[in-house]
């Protein structure tokens, strides 16, 4: 039996995986991850003293005892034993990526097919090369489907992920201007989300197409994707669906084989519709009557900052500061334009990872916002700073708490506020002020 084989062993009896210290369960498998600036292996013996089973090490020095498991790479070795455990795993398993909504589609999801079976999905967003070993070591024996979301931010990522989650579905949710600088640019994006078509292909998996979308359907044709669920606006899907209300929070119309559907959500943002449509052709492929899919839509209610809708005395806040690219940028300045208020504030944040095309997309996501007919714009961050501070009737601030300076001294009432930037800029400082 190989190293692996015994440490799968170890983990079928302690199917716990802690990587941090201040988490450790009674019983745990610890790995002692590496980081740019700290040594796991430095805190293995307070995994054992804290109760963990066994410490997975990758240092020679640090084995005392038995319960020191020494590997030769202990990130690899969690990879190997991830990839080992979804082996087992008899179940489908959909593998979900896009540049914007990959945690809201994936929320959505679970939302849909918990209704009818026990379904794990990615917990948070941990999606990537550490993020997707873990989510898959987290599965359960009594699960029967699996949503796993994997994120990118260079070529070659999105395969190495689907080697080890090995998907038998797959979805992109979209392809955006994000990552820019990992991706060496628009092309480069689509050539790495498309890795995921080229595994589904490579391994006779299903892919659901958002018809809509001409980059994701272009990518599925040149993978020579066969196995093809679609979706979209138009009839001729096997799901087709439309807005009847985008504000203040979206209802669907939806159609499967001749029947009307409708629904009421709690999302907030046309842009939202799409990833919507992706739940019910998910819930719809796996069995779910209408009903249930509708019951799983109505019932899922935005957290973490991400579409959500928050009533804060006289004002109402758009919360969707988790993260920001471009494309979701430009999606959430058009969607605060269709809704109605009286008073909107567009708080705009600074977009990170676009690399050469810094400069050039600030300055167009805020000629974007300035052009908009918003009562007030205020643009926050350094790179915004840079692109366009010039513009008499907006707001710029470098930083987080120089805005909260200015809107303590200036405080917002009965306004409608938009609250967006990347997950970096901690926009979220400002949420007491409203």
């Amino acid at each position: 039996m190989s190293q692996l084989e015994v440490l799968y062993q170890h983990y079928l009896s302690h199917p716990e995986i802690c990587t941090d210290t201040r988490r450790i369960t009674p019983g745990c498998l610890f790995f002692a991850l590496k980081g740019d600036k700290f040594n796991a292996n430095d805190f293995a013996a307070k995994a054992l003293e804290q109760g963990a089973a066994y410490a997975i090490i990758d240092e020679p020095a640090y084995q005392l005892t038995a319960q020191y498991i020494l590997v030769p790479d202990v990130l690899q070795t969690l990879q190997d034993l991830a990839k080992l455990h979804r082996s087992h795993l008899n179940i489908p398993v959909i593998g979900l990526t896009g540049s914007n909504g990959k945690t809201t589609t994936k929320e959505l999801i679970r939302a849909v097919l918990q209704v009818k079976y026990q379904t794990f999905a990615t917990s948070g967003n941990l999606n990537n090369h550490i993020g997707v070993p873990l989510s898959l070591l987290a599965i359960k024996p009594d699960t029967e489907i699996a949503v796993i979301e994997m994120g990118a931010n260079h070529q070659q990522e999105i395969a190495f992920l689907c080697e080890i989650a090995q998907p038998t579905h797959g979805l992109i949710t979209n392809i955006g201007m994000a990552h820019l600088d990992g991706f060496g640019g628009f092309e480069g994006v689509k050539k790495g989300k498309a890795e995921l078509f080229g595994y589904l292909k490579a391994h006779d998996g299903i892919a659901f197409i958002n018809q809509d979308n001409p980059e994701i359907t272009e990518m599925a044709q040149r993978n020579g994707l066969e196995e093809i669920i679609s979706y979209g606006q138009k009839e001729g899907n096997l799901i087709s669906g439309k807005l009847t209300q985008s504000a203040p929070t979206l209802a669907l119309a939806w159609q499967k084989e001749g029947s009307d559907y409708k629904v009421q959500t709690q999302l907030t943002g046309a842009y939202n519709f799409e990833n919507i449509l992706a739940a019910i052709i998910i819930g719809t492929t796996f069995g779910l009557e209408p009903a249930q899919i509708n019951m799983g839509l109505s019932g899922y209610t935005p957290v973490n900052n991400r579409s959500q809708l928050l009533k804060t005395g006289t004002n109402t806040v758009i919360c969707d500061f988790y993260n920001a690219n471009p494309s979701s940028m430009e999606a959430a300045i058009q969607n605060l334009k269709t809704m109605d208020a009286s008073k909107k504030t567009a708080i705009l944040g600074d977009m990170f990872e676009l690399g050469n095309e810094s400069t050039e997309q600030h300055l167009r996501i805020a000629k974007l916002a300035t052009t908009a007919g918003f009562s007030q714009v205020i643009f926050i961050g350094q790179m915004f700073y840079n692109a366009d501070n010039t513009t008499p009737e907006n707001h710029y601030f470098k930083t987080p708490e120089e805005a909260v300076r200015w809107l303590t001294a200036n405080p917002e009432s009965e306004s409608l506020i938009l609250l967006k930037g990347s997950r970096g800029m901690a926009l979220e400082k400002l949420l007491p002020l409203f």
